[in-house]
């Protein structure tokens, strides 16, 4: 049966068999030193002169091979412990070697942080650059964080559903990934933004606390901290309103921190609260809606929360001539039927403001929301004041109108980032570190050379002909 690293420091005069990769081999005299590394940590091996054929074997190895090991663990001589490894105090005598597959000589070193290696060479290998520490235990701790919104959310009532990644093509703020249908020649499935249309419906449908650690796709000009793909934690109430939804958000957040990083330092309000500010407040002041309010802003560890409130409902677009949702359509404007609606869009469009929030950490945007339009007719208003034709919002937009009509109760929610918050609390540089297989900034996957052309074939199969770019 295996033994894993992690657990060798209990098994002292035992015999164990162990499996992972070469980390560092070292020669001292006739004998041979091995770090032997698999997921939870580092044990050191030693094979001796005693056992000829064994120390032979061992003199092919080389970093990165898969072994398998069996020896047995005893305490290092006296003076010889390494107080930095967890399994320092301990080693195991080797009696039995198994070479599962020896490799390559890996393109970069892999026992550094890595932050010395050029981005694209790393993300070629991503699969070589998974195996530094550093990494590895990003990764950790993104699970343990998941986990634990996850356990939260599960004691306050909500149900985890998950929801279609193919669906339509609707208007939501940034351009769709479409995906061509095969059976219905000339139609398109488009990959989600967000799964706001759905989780609305499950509102309709009576399900009145949801949330989902959600996979977005936008087809967004290309930024450095920007990814095709993403995660977020999505969450849905009905019968709530915006104190309820920030309240809860606080307090996921606020035990999350106090549980998983004991040592982070929380700015907040005397009174141990979240502070709430106005976007008029924060653009005033700050010059941003998204500010950082840290004490000490070259303090790391320090994590200061804000929320951003009344946002306004709508924004010029100039190279559009028309007026846009601020944050998405689905949002509620401060009014309280569709004839204020029509007064107050006619009259001073760009003063009114919607029931719309952000949750801002460190300078950064980790999350929004809203409380939603649940009046059809004001929804259908909404639309068509943004610049759609009626017969396009019945066509876009048709299944929500009609859904609407059966007894939708008030609901908003929040959509919170996950990678971004994953990249604050490890003090990562960008959301690439924290994300297992990222894109490049310019939306490349390196590894698997994505994206990529397809063949003859498959166009034909989907009656798609590709046109040659101009020159």
């Amino acid at each position: 049966m295996r033994t894993l690293t992690k657990d060798t420091v209990n098994k002292i005069g035992e015999s164990v068999t162990l499996l992972g990769w070469v980390h560092v081999r070292r020669d001292h005299g006739k004998l041979i030193f091995i770090d032997l590394r698999d997921r939870w940590g580092i044990v050191q091996v030693v094979f001796s002169p005693a056992r000829k054929e064994l120390l032979a074997s061992a003199n092919q190895l080389r970093s990165e091979w898969v072994v398998e090991i069996r020896g047995t663990v005893k305490k290092r001589p006296k003076n010889m412990e390494n107080p930095v490894l967890a399994t320092g105090l301990i080693e195991v005598e080797a009696d039995g070697l198994n070479i599962l597959n020896e490799s390559k000589t890996p393109p970069f070193a892999l026992d550094t942080d890595g932050y010395e290696i050029g981005e694209e060479n790393r993300l070629h290998y991503r699969y070589l650059d998974l195996r530094r520490e550093r990494l590895k235990n990003d990764l950790v701790v993104r699970d343990k964080v998941i986990a634990y919104m996850r356990d939260f959310l599960h004691k306050n009532n909500f149900i985890e559903i998950e929801t279609p990644i193919l669906t339509k093509s609707t208007p939501e703020g940034a351009r769709d990934y479409v995906v061509p249908s095969r059976i219905y020649p000339g139609k398109f499935y488009a990959l989600p933004q967000s799964p706001q249309q759905y989780k609305q419906l499950l509102m309709v449908a009576g399900i009145e606390r949801y949330f989902q650690i959600a996979r977005c796709f936008r087809d967004e000009d290309t930024r450095g901290d920007r990814q095709p793909e993403f995660t977020q934690l999505d969450i849905e109430m009905s019968f709530t309103d915006r104190e309820e939804i920030l309240a809860m958000t606080e307090k996921l957040y606020l035990s999350l921190v106090r549980t998983l990083f004991p040592d982070k330092r929380l700015t907040l309000e005397a009174d141990g609260r979240i502070p709430v500010m106005t976007y008029k407040e924060a653009m005033e002041k700050y010059g941003t809606d998204k500010p950082d309010v840290r004490k000490d802003k070259n303090d790391k560890d320090e994590l200061a929360f804000l929320f951003v409130v009344d946002f306004p409902a709508f924004e010029w677009k100039e190279t559009e001539r028309r007026w846009d949702a601020t944050h998405h359509p689905f949002t509620k404007p401060r009014v309280e039927n569709v004839e204020m609606f029509w007064k107050e869009f006619k009259e001073r469009p760009g003063e009114m403001l919607a029931d719309q929030y952000d949750f801002v950490l460190n300078g950064y945007e980790i999350g929004g929301g809203s409380i939603r339009i649940h009046d059809p007719e004001l929804l259908k208003a909404v639309f068509e004041a943004l610049g759609n034709a009626p017969e396009a919002v019945e066509r876009q937009f048709g299944h929500m109108l009609e859904a609407f009509r059966y007894g939708v109760p008030p609901h908003g929610g929040i959509a919170p980032g996950i990678d971004r918050l994953v990249m604050i609390l490890q003090n990562e540089p960008n959301i690439r570190e924290v994300i297992a297989f990222p894109k490049t900034g310019d939306g490349r996957d390196l590894m698997m050379d994505a994206p990529s052309e397809i063949d003859k074939k498959q166009l034909k199969e989907l009656h798609i002909t590709i046109e040659a770019k101009p020159l």
